[in-house]
């Protein structure tokens, strides 16, 4: 019987709890086979990754996930299989975490405007080394009193729409796939069941990406079936995995049991390799 494909999980180089080695074990104990890391703008998790993959018998596939605009509205790109090496992704990415940083300097002052005293230190305390985003900007609100629940953050203060609220370094969706593919890789619609319209759907698929994130935890069967089917129609590949973090987000459960079948991860490998 085939092992377990889980292609889409997160470190602490971007907003996971587990380090690379920490990964890495949980998903062999959870019966993974292949494994796909795609931290937020960050590859750094990767050669350490890949290196233990080999020495526990787990192929880990280099990924990454990056955060395009449509409208007023963040979508995300998947990339894998490319070069994490490469020169040019590696000065976009950098350039990505530096906005990152910048948003979240934002998003801090704005809260000291509606009397919520979270520090900046607090909130890179909780990145680490990782690439900032707003879940860590959450788990400081939470660790430190200024919310009751990680959810009551994004619900009251950080979430889209809310008085806190700070727009991504706008990046389209067609410069993403275009990123990802300079560096020789494949790009896939992260959980488009979770924020994207037909519409947008059809507008990402002219602009060039390879396929569509169909399982995760978010997507019921029904939506699982209509993403298939969307796929099939136009030619594109199909991707997904448990979207795991750990920690906070409290989504133990999905690892190991959020998973695809390995001829996904074969079909893409033709569509580059072949």
């Amino acid at each position: 019987m085939a092992g377990k494909v889980d292609l889409h999980t997160h470190t602490t180089y971007s907003d996971g709890a587990l380090t690379p080695y920490e990964l890495v074990i949980k998903a062999k104990k959870a019966g993974i086979e292949i494994l796909g890391i795609a931290d937020h703008d960050n590859v750094t998790a990767l050669e350490e990754s890949i290196t233990l993959g080999v020495q526990e018998g787990i192929e880990v596939i280099a990924g990454v996930e990056l955060s395009a605009t449509v409208g007023d509205r963040d979508i995300h790109i998947l990339g894998y299989f490319f070069d994490y090496q490469n020169p040019t992704l590696l000065d976009y990415l950098a350039l990505f975490r530096k906005e990152r940083l910048k948003r979240a300097e934002r998003i801090v002052e704005k809260l000291h405007h509606l009397r919520v005293p979270l520090s900046m230190d607090a909130v890179l305390d909780q990145a680490g080394v990782g690439s900032v985003g707003r879940p860590h900007i959450a788990n400081a609100l939470l660790d430190t009193g200024l919310t009751d629940t990680y959810l009551e953050a994004f619900e009251k203060y950080i979430g889209y729409g809310c008085p806190a609220y700070e727009k991504k370094f706008q990046l389209s969706p067609e410069e993403a796939v275009n990123i990802i593919a300079s560096a020789g890789g494949i790009s896939f619609l992260a959980h488009p069941g979770k924020y994207t319209s037909e519409a947008v759907l059809m507008q990402l698929i002219k602009g060039g990406v390879d396929g569509i994130e169909v399982v995760h935890p978010s997507h019921s069967p029904e939506l699982q079936e209509y993403y298939r089917n969307v796929a099939s129609h136009y030619y594109l590949l199909e991707s997904g995995g448990s979207d795991f973090h750990g920690g906070k987000k409290n989504d133990d459960w999905a690892l190991g049991t959020v998973t695809v079948s390995e001829s996904l991860v074969d079909a893409m490998k033709r569509r580059l390799f072949a």
